[in-house]
């Protein structure tokens, strides 16, 4: 990859048209102030004090984030919220971010998911976060709320280029990618070969067939080989990237951390990562590489180039503290030319 071949696939990006599917979480940051702290007349406990409130797209809203600021031409989110003030706020964010928000379903009684994360407003780093507290549906999606969802996709497939599906719920079927969507996924891959249909699952990568995936070098084993190894080795994760490569019969793309990701095609390789220095942040750096994968495969990438694209889009959010990180395509050539001279 040279600077010339970059500036050609990210100069397509204009044009790709991405469908993002999955559980679109708020991200809603409370930033205190200690200096305010005071301490509860009732309880003795200490109650502490909000100055500002900033929420943004999280999970699969991560995806849409870094799919808008990396210059994507259409952008729909595909999923659920509740009625309430979160979602509310959720829709706000994607459609400051020019994200159709059409076919994000409106079901009442369920919870908008949300990440809340209070912090020290005067600490930039990750130690100014306290603890989370996570809303997050615990009972199974609706079976019509789940019909809704795969209506508009079969509506969008026609005029999209790439779905780009993030299961991140982990209890079984209570978040959108349930056993239904996943197996309506795999016909659509397999009648649709034209189609970039891209997933990544926190729990449940090693069922999803006909797509392309996204995995984890420690959970790649584990779906291949249970049980996985805690810190696998090379050996250990090329075979596990042959056996989940015969199982969906689509390209597997495994990130291995800071060194960077293993594809599948056409031979198992490891597309090297760009060294950056500390601090980093790995918040939603897998989400923020999806999104460079995903346009680059949309923009004519082979497999290789687009693993490298996404190692230069995350290499740039992770030194982004205390948020959920983007980058830009002005940002993408510089940042070649790092990894280039790093040998």
């Amino acid at each position: 990859m040279n600077v010339e071949r970059l500036q050609e696939i990210v100069g397509r990006f204009t044009a790709c048209r991405v469908a993002v599917l999955g559980d679109f979480f708020l991200d809603k940051y409370l930033d205190t102030d200690p200096a305010l702290a005071e301490i509860s007349v009732e309880t003795g406990k200490t109650a502490h004090q909000v100055v500002s409130i900033r929420t943004g797209a999280g999970a699969a809203g991560t995806i849409v984030n870094n799919l808008a600021s990396l210059g994507a031409g259409k952008i729909h989110a595909l999923g659920i919220t509740g009625d309430d003030g979160e979602g509310y706020d959720l829709r706000k964010s994607l459609l400051g971010l020019g994200c159709g928000t059409n076919d994000l379903t409106v079901l009442p009684g369920r919870f908008t998911p949300t990440y809340l994360k209070p912090r020290d407003r005067r600490r930039a780093d990750l130690g100014g976060e306290f603890e989370r507290y996570d809303t997050k549906n615990r009972a199974p999606m609706p079976q019509d709320a789940q019909v809704r969802i795969l209506a508009s996709l079969e509506r969008l497939l026609p005029g999209i280029d790439a779905v780009a599906v993030e299961d991140q719920v982990e209890e079984e079927n209570c978040g959108v990618v349930t056993a239904l969507i996943r197996e309506r996924l795999a016909e659509m891959g397999r009648v649709n070969p034209g189609k970039i249909f891209w997933a990544d699952s926190r729990s449940r990568i090693g069922l999803f067939r006909n797509v392309m995936i996204k995995v984890n070098a420690r959970e790649a084993v584990r779906q291949a080989f249970r049980p996985g190894a805690k810190d696998p080795g090379d050996a250990a994760v090329v075979r596990a990237l042959r056996e989940l490569r015969a199982r969906t019969g689509r390209p597997v793309f495994v990130t291995a951390g800071r060194r960077g990701i293993w594809t599948s095609d056409p031979e198992p390789a490891l597309v090297r990562g760009v060294r950056v220095p500390e601090p980093t942040d790995p918040t939603g750096a897998g989400d923020s590489a999806t999104a460079g994968a995903v346009l680059a495969l949309c923009s004519g990438a082979t497999p290789f180039e687009a693993a490298l694209v996404a190692n230069l889009v995350a290499s740039i959010t992770v030194q982004q503290l205390a948020v959920t990180g983007t980058a830009t395509p002005d940002e993408l050539p510089p940042r070649l030319e790092v990894w280039r001279s790093q040998g």
